[in-house]
């Protein structure tokens, strides 16, 4: 394994270090440099709060900053952060609206952004919207249900414009909540992760083989197929997305496609290419696009398809500005 690293057990935080000192416009280190703040807060809104195991980079790191995330906590590769980062985020951030935890769908975030929430119990107004649009997720290692995956960027995206805009916390709960039924995910990989800590790749794929239904954290899929041309697997994809999604005629939509790390950008914008095409065939209205590599497995050779359905407000929400490490825009996105 060649890593460019000085040694895995500090790779996380040599590695913040290095994202801090090239943003630091954006974004300061908070408490004990236990997570990664917004440099300039806003009194009287609500704290957006979210995070996870290093190693999906830029999430959640890179969408620190105006118009999306005020903190985010990292822990340690494919690991969680811990209770007592969490708590500092929210008593460094939390300016009088109180928080709100957006939290994937993973064990070990959701049981300490749960156990830090409960310690906050009595001092802060806190709630929490987990997310879960994985939809190849049945059965799937550390997991109960369905995992949150790259969609966890479109809800940070809309809450935290929302509350920029000024929602109060019960509302920014109530739209979390909506988000989450209206946004599916799936992943397919042709090649597993290789961690720093165990020099090994979690999983191995024969030449023609591919892995469906992955998640972030280098874990295997649902099942292994043969591998096909970009325009079957993309219609596996969309087809397997369209079968878990009630379709409206009131909506619009937003198709993101995500690099899991390894996978060039032309391979990106040809799956989009073919992806769009084949969402249209089907009657959607494919409003907002993003490609591009944003919610990592380090470096897995792979790529997810987000299909999410937004209304007039979803899309006026997602136009709005942003300034972050990862997504920056100022006028709205045509």
């Amino acid at each position: 394994m060649k890593k460019f690293m000085n040694k895995a057990a500090s790779m996380v935080a040599e590695s913040l270090e290095g994202f801090v000192s090239a943003h630091d416009r954006l974004v300061m280190f908070g408490a004990d440099r236990k997570f990664v703040r917004r440099r300039h807060l806003t009194p009287g809104k609500v704290a957006i709060i979210s995070g996870g195991g290093a190693g999906h980079e830029p999430m959640h790191v890179g969408f620190v900053g105006q118009g999306m995330l005020d903190a985010a906590c990292t822990g340690h590769i494919f690991t969680s952060p811990t209770p007592d980062q969490i708590v500092a985020a929210i008593e460094e951030t939390d300016t009088g609206a109180g928080c709100l935890l957006i939290v994937k769908n993973y064990d070990g975030d959701v049981m300490n952004f749960e156990m830090a929430a409960e310690i906050m119990t009595g001092r802060h107004r806190i709630e929490t919207v987990i997310i879960s649009d994985d939809i190849a997720a049945h059965g799937a290692a550390r997991s109960s249900g369905r995992r949150g995956v790259a969609g966890t960027l479109v809800v940070e995206k809309i809450l935290g414009a929302a509350a920029e805009a000024g929602m109060d916390l019960a509302g920014l709960k109530a739209l979390g909540d909506r988000l989450t039924m209206q946004i599916r995910t799936m992943g397919v990989a042709l090649g597993g992760v290789t961690v720093p800590d165990t020099a090994r790749a979690t999983f191995t794929l024969e030449p023609d083989e591919m892995e469906v239904g992955v998640g972030i954290h280098g874990e295997p899929g649902l099942h292994r197929e043969k591998m096909a041309d970009a325009n079957t697997i993309a219609s596996m994809v969309c087809n397997t997305i369209l079968a878990d999604i009630e379709l409206r005629n009131t909506d619009r939509a937003l198709v993101l496609v995500n690099g899991f790390g390894g996978t060039p950008t032309p391979e990106l914008y040809l799956i989009y290419n073919v992806v769009r095409r084949l969402f249209e065939t089907k009657g959607i209205s494919v409003a907002r696009s993003l490609v591009g590599t944003y919610v990592t497995s380090l470096d897995m050779a792979g790529l997810s398809v987000t299909l999410a359905l937004l209304d007039e407000e979803g899309l006026h929400l997602w136009d709005s500005p942003v300034s972050t490490a990862a997504l920056q825009w100022s006028l709205a996105k045509l």
